[in-house]
């Protein structure tokens, strides 16, 4: 794990400053505090922070140079079957032990078909010294970033929206179209950013750029190809796939752990490892005072089961607070979520451990939220939408005032089923009324997901899922906030053998009767009872407690300064913060903090609104 920085020029006498790419590279040096390189020559600048997990000597630093000399690489991330693949390059005269040679190795051989051999999470970037052709590549479900700016002179990308920045090449103007997105949906999905000009590289994507300018496009996407197993077979599969997952993110030459916080699929994770690995795993709970919100007892009886290593973090209102400003100044690019992920990452690496494997993506695989349930009824009862409409009227006036049932009401005045626009709405944060009053000047919104009319409804679901809220959401939010502390997360859900193969079982398979039926049946055995049939927590804080506490004056200074921006309406702004502290139910603290979060990016960053 690692960070990456380049700047290409594209045109002939197009300006370079030979500091640029020292700036971008400085600015990610928290991502890789093991060593910093670069690679220079006329047109192209490549920088890298490394963080040293396979071979730790100094023949795995980076930028590396192909042994016959014609490529260069810098590679953020982890090739899992990197032995695998070596095996197949019996030609190469391998001098290090690390994945990277192997990608060297593999492209100089393959090509861009090299991509289909790899298994993990990356984002690197090759130079062609003789083509002169710069080859850059995503893994397959954006578990690493990549940003970039192009502008017909040159080509800058980088780890990080804040390394673009230090080039001084990018402007630091924000999109009012993007920023509606973030509204709605407490965050800008890929390719787009908060940015004007600066998007993100697709997952499963790669780009090229040459002096002809640059290009983007897809070598993976998901697909569903029917699976004609049996329950049984299904099963056997599943587990198979799961612990093979997790026993490839176990190789690494540095001390290891893991996130447990006592739902399935945390503890599934830690279950798995501790039966493939041959030491004790570490693991990491975040506990808070607030009972409602602390899943304590149910970490400690799973790392009791397995014989972990167990770490308690107790979390408090004032502990947070003195962390908040160094967790939001870690958001490279701001949402909803994450100082939960800041906080844990801070004490595991503090342990002593640098690479931590996360349950993330389990419920996005095996229907764990309530959005699969509620979508599946939908399409169940979608004659519903046909209904005349004074029978539909009669329906939107049940129900109460929160959020939900406006949702609710919202997918009712559609006059047909809708998959696309369901699905939007039930992951919209603010309603459009709402951003329309915030905002001086209006937006349109862009489609957020395509239906699929020959894939199940679950896989739909799963699909939409992992393309909105997983990837532009909790795996951003998961690189910024750990890579903030060197910290790399490995996550063993996101293994694409096991998604290929659970997107596409049929409904019947995966209908989450009891939470996360599919996984639980297959791992049968493995969990205590009490962790398979507890009610769902998601992993958050005590938000809605604090924010109206010991955060309210950090909150309200923070509203206050979006106010002097001309895009917004201050007196919505006001209207809203209010309506939070005097419990309006349509406006939860997941409707204000994104707001802080914004507020906090532009100041810090200093973009221009």
């Amino acid at each position: 794990m690692c960070g990456i920085a380049g700047i290409m020029t594209l045109k002939e006498g197009a300006r370079q400053e030979p500091d640029a790419i020292v700036r971008m590279t400085e600015s990610i040096s928290h991502r890789g505090p093991d060593h910093q390189g670069f690679f220079v020559e006329d047109g192209l600048q490549l920088g890298h922070r490394r963080l040293s997990i396979l071979d730790l000597s100094a023949a795995g630093n980076q930028p590396m140079e192909s042994a016959c000399g014609r490529y260069v690489i810098i590679h953020n991330g982890e090739i899992y079957n990197f032995r695998e693949v070596r095996q197949q390059l019996t030609d190469h005269d391998f001098t290090t032990h690390t994945d990277t040679e192997v990608i060297l190795a593999a492209y100089a051989k393959w090509g861009r078909a090299c991509l289909e051999k790899f298994n993990g999470m990356f984002a690197f970037a090759i130079w062609d010294k003789q083509e002169r052709v710069l080859f850059i590549a995503r893994d397959r479900l954006g578990i690493k970033p990549l940003y970039y700016h192009a502008d017909g002179n040159r080509l800058v990308f980088a780890s990080e929206v804040r390394s673009l920045l230090a080039s001084g090449q990018v402007p630091r103007k924000l999109s009012m179209a993007s920023l509606a997105e973030y509204l709605r949906y407490q965050t800008v999905h890929a390719p787009s950013t908060l940015l004007q000009d600066v998007h993100m590289l697709m997952p499963g994507h790669c780009l090229m750029a040459d002096r002809n300018g640059v290009r983007t496009e897809a070598w993976w996407t998901l697909t569903y190809r029917p699976v004609s197993d049996s329950p049984e077979q299904v099963r056997k599969r599943v587990k198979e796939l799961f612990y093979r997952a997790v026993e490839r993110r176990l190789v690494s030459d540095v001390p290891f752990g893991a996130f447990l916080s006592g739902g399935i699929d945390s503890s599934a994770v830690v279950g798995a490892m501790s039966e493939v690995s041959t030491q004790p795993v570490s693991t990491f709970s975040v506990v808070f005072r607030e009972e409602a919100y602390s899943e304590r007892e149910f970490a400690a009886m799973v790392a009791k089961r397995f014989h972990a290593k167990h770490h308690e973090i107790l979390l408090e209102a004032k502990d947070f607070l003195h962390a908040l400003p160094d967790a939001l100044g870690a958001m490279d690019h701001p949402s909803g979520d994450g100082p939960n992920t800041y906080v844990v990452s801070k004490v595991t690496r503090a342990a002593g451990i640098t690479m931590a494997l996360s349950g993330l993506g389990g419920d996005e695989l095996f229907a764990g939220y309530p959005i699969f349930k509620r979508m599946h009824r939908l399409h169940q009862y979608r004659w519903l939408f046909g209904l005349p409409a004074p029978l539909k009227r009669m329906l939107m006036l049940a129900g109460g005032k929160g959020i939900q049932q406006q949702k609710i009401r919202q997918i009712l005045q559609l006059p047909a089923y809708d998959f696309d626009a369901i699905y939007a709405l039930n992951r919209q944060v603010l309603l459009d009324r709402q951003i329309a009053s915030l905002l001086a000047s209006e937006h349109p919104q862009n489609r957020l997901v395509r239906q699929e009319d020959s894939v199940p409804v679950l896989s739909q679901v799963s699909r939409a899922e992992i393309t909105t809220y997983m990837q532009n959401v909790l795996l951003r939010d998961a690189d910024q906030m750990s890579m903030a502390h060197a910290l790399e997360v490995r996550v063993p859900f996101l293994d694409h053998e096991l998604v290929e193969y659970v997107y596409s079982l049929g409904d019947d398979m995966k209908y989450p009767a009891t939470p996360k039926k599919l996984l639980t049946d297959s791992l049968a055995g493995l969990l205590p009872d009490e962790i398979v049939n507890r009610p769902k927590m998601g992993f958050v804080l005590p938000w809605e407690v604090w924010m109206r506490n010991e955060l309210k004056d950090f909150c309200r200074e923070r509203i206050g300064l979006l106010q002097e921006n001309t895009c917004w309406r201050p007196d919505a702004l006001t209207g809203l913060w209010d309506d939070f502290l005097q419990g309006n139910p349509s406006v939860t603290w997941s409707r204000i903090w994104p707001l802080v979060a914004l507020s906090d990016w532009i100041q810090k960053l200093d973009i221009d609104v």
